[in-house]
């Protein structure tokens, strides 16, 4: 009788290693077509019961496809059908946010001794980057291993900003993580604060409010805002507010309380700070005890923004589903909003010769 050799052990195991996680399936498809007729593409990346879809039209996050506790599979991320609706969206659903996610007070900010002024869009500020965001651009898209990278160059004074900016996202789908890996280089002094800002409903897309859905924050402190919804500068301590979701509260436990800064966003809509020093850290989580689905947010960056739905209005999504009040949240790992206007604040500035470097994982399991 033959016997296995004991030489062979190791190729044994590094094959058993490579075959217990097969390649993540890749698919490239046709979205539709910029109003110039450019093509826009989106790529399917499949491992398991798990699916998300990717389009080159601002590197948006389509669709999550998760199963709950019973293995039944929901969308549990709010977008449109086809790049139409995406080119009439004026939400961020999805997108890829740029040059800076978040507010820049009066739209403008001073770098270098130089004055730059930018695009409103917000009132008197600029919001994600301006109504030409990083989100209305068409990203030059390809597969790489379990997932597709996406770059976008941003040429100098495009939206008011400096320099040449080159941004490359790495969207990866192994196992349970949905993981979006962020590079990006200058050729001038710039600021730069990017995010994903995907509408999450763990029950699924269109099935109505988020109220009774579950959220822990990991974080001791906000960064509190003034009516325009701008940092006043400060930090504030969440203990004893409706602020704290140190342990998994109901999202609309007090989502209503008497606080000034609730009605200054009519809801969360709130940045936390995250005492991660550039490591990776468990940000948030999200339950849906309906369905059993979690969502776990890990990341790198300074600051988790959590904002409740709070200006849907009843759009029209996919396959018809009305996008009303509440009826998502969003977390946006990032940088400080209004950084390059408060000194105090963790520096957003990129010069020639660095690279920014940041990663946030979406994780899909259930209870």
């Amino acid at each position: 009788m033959l016997r296995p050799s004991f030489l062979a052990l190791p190729f044994l195991l590094v094959l058993l290693a490579t075959v217990s996680h097969a390649m993540t399936n890749v698919k490239k498809e046709s979205f539709g077509k910029m109003p110039d007729g450019r093509d826009v593409d989106i790529y399917t990346l499949k491992d398991g019961n798990l699916e998300a879809r990717i389009t080159t039209y601002g590197g948006r996050l389509v669709s999550v496809i998760a199963p709950d506790r019973n293995g039944k599979t929901a969308d549990v991320i709010l977008g449109f059908d086809n790049v139409d609706g995406y080119l009439k969206d004026t939400s961020s659903f999805g997108s890829l946010v740029g040059r800076y996610a978040g507010r820049i007070a009066n739209a403008t900010f001073t770098l270098d001794g130089n004055a730059y002024n930018l695009p409103k869009n917000d009132g008197p500020n600029t919001l994600h980057g301006g109504p030409e965001n990083f989100g209305k651009q068409l990203w030059a898209g390809k597969e790489i291993p379990n997932g597709v990278e996406l770059t976008y160059v941003s040429k100098d004074g495009e939206a008011g900003f400096p320099g040449t900016l080159t941004t490359t996202v790495r969207y990866t789908l192994v196992g349970h993580d949905l993981k979006m890996e962020y590079n990006a280089t200058t050729d001038k002094d710039t600021v730069l604060n990017l995010t994903n800002h995907a509408y999450f409903n763990l029950a699924g897309e269109g099935s109505g409010d988020i109220l009774k859905q579950e959220v822990k924050i990991n974080a001791d402190q906000v960064i509190p805002v003034n009516s325009g919804l701008i940092p006043t500068g400060k930090l504030a301590p969440v203990a004893g507010t409706p602020f704290d979701f140190k342990k998994l509260t109901p999202i609309g436990k007090n989502i209503d309380a008497q606080d000034e800064q609730l009605k200054y966003g009519i809801g969360y809509d709130m940045p936390y700070v995250l005492d991660n020093k550039g490591k990776m850290v468990a940000a948030a989580e999200a339950y849906d005890p309906a369905s059993g689905r979690v969502l776990e947010v890990l990341t790198d960056q300074p600051s988790v923004h959590f904002y409740t739905g709070n200006h849907m209005d009843g759009s029209i999504g996919k396959g018809g589903h009305k996008y009303a009040f509440r009826n998502a949240y969003c977390f946006e790992a990032q940088h400080y909003p209004d950084s390059p206007n408060h000194p105090n604040f963790p520096s957003t500035e990129l010069k020639p010769g660095e690279k920014f470097h940041g990663v946030t994982i979406y994780r899909f399991t259930i209870r």
